[in-house]
């Protein structure tokens, strides 16, 4: 079982430092969130808590995950990197697979891309997409980036985008890999159609395992079962070596954690120290004895 490291809502200054002691430490990667702006205006509610509020505040910190990952993979040397998620279908999709390549180049192969659709119509209004949409292109989305980041002269011609011949250069040397995303059915069909792994949300074990076996599904519907397929799981009620062995056993391949939340160490200002030590203690206690 891989364990990853969430590092939402921590300090700029605090990424560096945590990623270079997740890697001394034997954590797999560190993980980035995406969150463009604080909209003071809602008009939909966060599905990810039981309330539908957001769980920070306008002063919240959040790095653009791009820039977070190659600040870190520049000052690291083998841990990897990726996005849980990236609002995908807010941004333009050839601009994203140019980063997403230049990424792969300078990390030396450390990232993967984790994208998603994003839930506030206030995002896609304000940076110039359509809300209702979203669905349609985050498809189209997906196959543009999987063509360019591919190497070549490629082009496309869909519904909501449209190019010529172009080529990226320098295309990533190995895949990269692609995890998408979403519990509803179209965002888990997207997942088993096109993405080399699922990337959860918060979620109870129950709900997981529900996920994956109907993931396990649909990617036999589509015919890839038989290719690698990631399971990333946020898992909001399993904390122990035996809960996380159950989870491993069904399929999940990694646990995003935030390892010094179980030492009283807040995911926002807490300090620096204080959540290396939390680092250092739930690998000895839970990553070791699960792995054993």
């Amino acid at each position: 079982m891989k364990f990853s490291v969430s590092i939402a809502m921590s300090e700029p200054e605090q990424y560096i430092p945590l990623a270079q002691a997740a890697e001394r430490i034997g954590y797999h990667a560190v993980v980035l969130p995406d969150s463009i702006f604080f909209s003071e205006e809602v008009s939909a509610p966060y599905p990810y808590t039981t309330d539908g509020k957001r769980m920070w505040g306008a002063e919240t910190p959040w790095i653009d995950p791009f820039v977070g990952a190659a600040a870190m993979a520049g000052a690291t040397e083998s841990i990897f990197f990726y996005t849980s998620v990236v609002k995908l279908a807010v941004r333009n999709p050839v601009l994203v697979a140019k980063t997403v390549g230049s990424l792969a180049a300078i990390s030396n192969n450390r990232f993967g891309f984790g994208a998603g659709l994003g839930w506030l119509p206030e995002e896609f209004k304000w940076c110039g997409e359509v809300f209702e949409t979203r669905g349609a292109r985050m498809d189209e989305d997906i196959q543009i980036l999987q063509k360019l980041l591919g190497g070549g002269m490629v082009e496309f011609h869909g519904e909501h985008y449209d190019f010529g011949k172009i080529q990226m250069s320098p295309a990533p040397t190995k895949p990269v890999p692609l995890y998408l995303g979403g519990h509803t059915l179209p965002g888990l069909r997207r997942a088993a159609k096109y993405g080399d792994g699922w990337s959860s949300a918060m979620l109870p074990t129950k709900k997981i395992l529900e996920t994956v076996g109907k993931l396990n599904e649909l990617r036999k519907e589509y015919g890839t079962d038989n290719k690698p397929f990631e399971i990333q799981a946020v898992v909001t009620d399993a904390f122990t070596p035996d809960a996380y062995k159950k989870l491993e056993d069904a399929g999940v391949t990694d646990i995003i954690g935030v390892p010094w939340l179980f030492y009283g160490v807040p995911m926002a200002g807490g300090d620096l120290q204080k959540k290396i030590d939390g680092l250092e203690k739930y690998y000895e206690k839970v990553v070791v004895p699960t792995n054993s």
